[in-house]
């Protein structure tokens, strides 16, 4: 540990790097490729060994890798990183943050009696963003409780309607609290 770091700043970085090495597999798995795929589609610039490393949180990846692996895969660098609620770890006696991750295309095939809120939303959010991956949309916390706002309902009423709907993408996680 260096001087001036704390626990806390170590755990922080620690819990960083695995959820930007979360967001890292689910942008790779999202193309179909494995560690192995992405070796030989990038003609060995990137070894499935290093991508390992960076998606277990084990290596630190730079600034610059981090944008030449967006680049890569074809997507914005800002996809790559974590959602501020993943981002931040939970501090002592608070409950573990759910994370809502929409899978786009399941939002857009819905049928359902109120999906066209749920849609538009999603549309709009993918447009602020510039939001390049189409196969996830991770939702911020201030996002979902305004969601919750327009459908008149609370976060967890919301959330339950979203797995009833099954529009989440595998990424997502429920937190009972």
């Amino acid at each position: 540990m260096t001087s001036g770091a704390t626990d806390d700043d170590v755990s922080a970085s620690a819990a960083y790097a695995k959820a930007l090495g979360a967001r890292l597999r689910a942008v790779r798995t999202a193309q179909h490729l494995s560690l192995h795929g992405v070796e030989r589609k990038s003609g060995g610039r990137w070894k499935a060994v290093v991508v390992g490393s960076y998606e277990r949180g084990d290596r630190a990846v730079s600034v610059q890798k981090l944008a030449e692996l967006a680049e890569f895969y074809g997507v914005a660098t800002s996809d790559l990183l974590p959602t501020e609620e993943v981002a931040q770890p939970a501090t002592a006696g608070t409950p573990p943050l759910s994370r809502i991750v929409l899978n786009p295309d399941r939002v857009a095939a819905l049928t359902e009696p109120g999906a066209d809120i749920l849609r538009r939303f999603v549309q709009a959010v993918q447009r602020q963003r510039g939001h390049l991956t189409p196969a996830s949309l991770p939702v911020r916390r201030a996002d979902l409780a305004t969601l919750a706002m327009m459908y008149d309902v609370s976060v967890e009423e919301l959330t339950a309607r979203l797995v009833r709907w099954q529009v989440l993408a595998p990424e997502s996680v429920i937190v009972d609290a």
